[in-house]
């Protein structure tokens, strides 16, 4: 054994130190740490060196201002924390090496990334975490193999005992690395992902040299030289081999890639699945013990099948009766059969996973939950889907698997299109078309590609939901600020026919405090309330104008008149400049509310004889109430047939909060599907969207109430597609078996 070199780490923390023996590596291991930190440095330079070129690239390509300045700003923070995230990258590289150097003294968390639970994280955290996971899969795929023989070989060397995992050099921890030395870095999550796509593009693509160099070293001192050297091949050479194997190999050739291994959680699900689906093994092809010579086709050439029918997979399949995916696989295993001479069935597991996926699809096509455009492009991911489960079994049981959660996301996406535009290909449209037919024509054995698929489909669905939400708040604003409006015309309106419905008063007063005086009012109790000095000076401005132009036979009245009339001029002018109103109409008002005040005092002082009111032309008796102008006719549901307090219909719509989904049957042939966006106090609306925040439909409670009574609109289940057909499975297949 090589003599040993002491290994003094640049950063240890004080708890660490404190109780942490000083670790002693071989020298061979320095030579290995040394050699793959000069080479991840000219990695991380490289990777800032293009930062900036990519970033103003996007910048460029920015649809509006916002963006751009994000991405300038990124390129600002970037270049000033450079220095400090390569120094604090390779201090946690030099770290690790100190910690596997270091005796086990209790139970010490592994600093490599987990990806379960996704959906317990905030959207953002699930963007970067799926990201990755897609990063981390890609380099294990391609270079596995040698990181295992660098794990073994280190293993032979430090008291810690290492994994693929926690390996220092493995991507998991190389990506854990990169994300603490930049956790300053103050960008959003979409410049995060682009920074992490270059980590990806110079620094992961060269994992093979950095694994090559390493096991050349520890080789050339004689540690575990029997292991076979791995052989080095790019990600694309693989893919481009593996399809090339996969066209032109036999049904009977060796296995290009095998099944995930299961641990025990997956193992126990899927066994449990398998004592369900029992009850319906055979329904692929004759089971395996009704004939003697029938002889159970591999998981691998099951899939080189499944590949075969994916290329020819009908556009339009909206229910399983139109793809029947069992049968076809049966009539091509028989010409299987035909072909080789040898009768050919799929073996037990994998006929279990088919039956499964084939009733998953089964509940997918007939969910109502779904629009029919989207049942049509669903169904075209049956094989891929199946693919994908007969490989990883986990997908049944980790509910962050990408290729489930591509699944989900897509369905909760589309959950608002309707029956208006599914004829319409919108960019959300395109964009899950592209989806399937991206998988349809490359997806062969590597499931690394969903991971890819899921991470771009969240950035673009996220950025439609910032759009929608900005929408959509907009609406709710208006229409708060509708109903707050409408509110105070109701209370104005109630104020002026209290007062002056009834009443016979000089058709100028009444024209003015119906068009003017209102507007004034109006504005008083939308900037103070019903309940501010300010709302209530207005009403008893109003009460002394009628006041004064009426007739009165109290004595008092004219001394009480001459002390009234400045301060009411005062009010009234002030008002009505406040509220904007016309200037010419209004100093005609003051000119005829003169001579009416003129006139009262001469009946006052002289004992004029009073005219008669309805010879009068220049008086109106106030008969109808007012209306002003603006205000919103009674719903017509609400002046019909009314539901009980307690009755189903009323209690549906009460348990209805905003973001709610719901479908309206308009017409025969008509659905809308919309959200509910904001349920408006004052005036008992209830307002919804459609999937872009645009309002496309005002229902009040009892309108509302009589719809569900007639059963033309219905609550739309908004929970995980894959979730719920996975219980809806779970369930028939409990009843087939009791």
């Amino acid at each position: 054994m090589a003599t040993d070199g002491k290994v003094v780490p640049l950063k240890v923390p004080n708890d660490e130190a404190a109780s942490a023996p000083l670790a002693r590596l071989p020298v061979v291991l320095l030579q290995v740490r040394d050699k793959a930190a000069q080479q991840l440095k000219e990695g991380l330079q490289a990777l800032f060196d293009n930062a900036d070129d990519t970033l103003f690239e996007m910048a460029d390509k920015a649809l509006n201002n916002v963006d751009q300045n994000t991405f300038f700003e990124a390129m600002r923070d970037l270049r000033l924390k450079r220095k400090n995230i390569e120094r604090g990258f390779l201090e946690k590289f030099y770290e690790s090496f100190v910690r596997i150097g270091q005796y086990e003294v209790g139970d010490i968390p592994s600093a490599a990334m987990t990806y379960d639970k996704l959906a317990l994280v905030p959207n953002d955290e699930l963007e970067r975490t799926v990201a990755l996971d897609a990063m981390v899969g890609k380099v294990l795929a391609r270079d596995g193999l040698a990181l295992t023989q660098l794990t073994t070989r280190l293993n032979t060397l430090v008291p810690r005992k290492l994994t693929d995992d926690s390996n220092p050099l493995g991507p998991a921890m190389l990506c854990e690395y990169f994300l603490q030395a930049g956790r300053s870095l103050g960008v959003e999550i979409k410049v995060k992902l682009i920074i992490l796509k270059l980590f990806d593009k110079y620094v992961l693509s060269d994992t093979d040299h950095l694994y090559s160099d390493a096991n050349h070293l520890l080789i050339a001192t004689g540690i575990l030289p029997e292991l076979k050297a791995a052989p080095s091949r790019r990600a694309e050479d693989r893919s481009a081999s593996a399809r090339k194997r996969s066209a032109e190999a036999p049904v009977e050739s060796p296995a290009l890639r095998q099944p995930a291994p299961l641990d025990e959680s997956v193992r126990e699900v899927f066994s449990a699945l398998q004592e369900l689906l029992h009850a319906v093994r055979g329904s692929v092809a004759p089971k395996l013990d009704s004939h003697a010579d029938a002889q159970p086709i591999s998981t691998n050439d099951l899939l080189r099948l499944l590949s075969h029918l994916q290329q020819y997979v009908p556009a339009n399949a909206t229910s399983h009766e139109d793809y029947d995916l069992r049968y076809q696989l049966e009539q091509l295993l028989t010409r299987v059969s035909v072909k080789s001479g040898k009768f050919r069935v799929v073996g037990g597991v994998d006929e279990d996973v088919i039956n499964l996926v084939a009733m998953l699809f089964e509940f997918i096509l007939d969910d109502r939950n779904l629009p029919d455009s989207l049942k049509a492009l669903i169904g075209r991911l049956q094989i891929p889907m199946l693919k994908v489960a007969v490989l990883d079994k986990s997908f049944f049981s980790r509910g962050a698997h990408p290729a489930r959660r591509l699944l989900n996301e897509i369905a909760t996406a589309a959950m608002g299109w309707s029956s208006r535009d599914e004829s319409q290909r919108d960019a959300l449209h395109a964009r899950i078309e592209q989806i399937v037919q991206r998988l349809l024509n490359d997806f062969v054995d590597d499931p690394s590609l969903f991971s890819e698929l899921l991470v771009d489909f969240l950035a673009f669905t996220g950025e439609e939901r910032r759009r929608s939400e900005l929408l959509e708040q907009r609406t709710r604003d208006a229409e708060e600020g509708r109903a707050r409006a409408e509110m105070a015309r109701m209370q104005v309106q109630s104020e002026l026919n209290r007062r002056l419905v009834g009443k016979t008063l000089p058709h100028v007063v009444v024209r003015l405090l119906e068009e003017a005086w209102s507007k004034f009012l109006l504005l008083t109790w939308l900037k103070h309330g019903g309940h501010s000095e300010e709302w209530k000076a207005g009403l008893a401005t109003m009460d002394q104008l009628i006041w004064s132009v009426a007739p009165h036979d109290d004595p008092h009245s004219r001394l009480r008149l001459l002390e009234l009339v400045p301060g009411l001029l005062k009010s009234l002018r002030e008002g009505l400049t406040s509220s904007a109103f016309d200037p010419f109409a209004t100093s005609q008002f003051f000119s005829q509310l003169e001579s009416l005040h003129v006139q009262a005092f001469q009946r006052e002082t002289l004992g004029a004889s009073l005219p008669d009111p309805a010879n009068d032309p220049s008086m109106v008796q106030v008969v109808d109430e007012i209306v002003l102008e603006g205000s919103e006719p009674a719903a017509p549901t609400e002046a019909n047939a009314r539901l009980p307090e307690d009755d189903p219909a009323l209690r549906q719509v009460d348990g209805l909060r905003p973001g709610v989904w719901v479908e309206l049957q308009e017409d025969e042939e008509t659905r809308l599907r919309c959200k509910l966006t904001a349920i408006i106090e004052s005036t008992g609306k209830y307002v919804f969207v459609n999937r872009t925040g645009m309002k496309v439909l005002e229902r009040s409670r009892m309108g509302l109430a009589q719809e569900f009574q007639r059963g033309s609109i219905r609550v739309l289940d908004d929970n995980l597609l894959f979730d719920r057909a996975l219980d809806a499975v779970v369930g028939k297949l409990r009843k087939l078996n009791t």
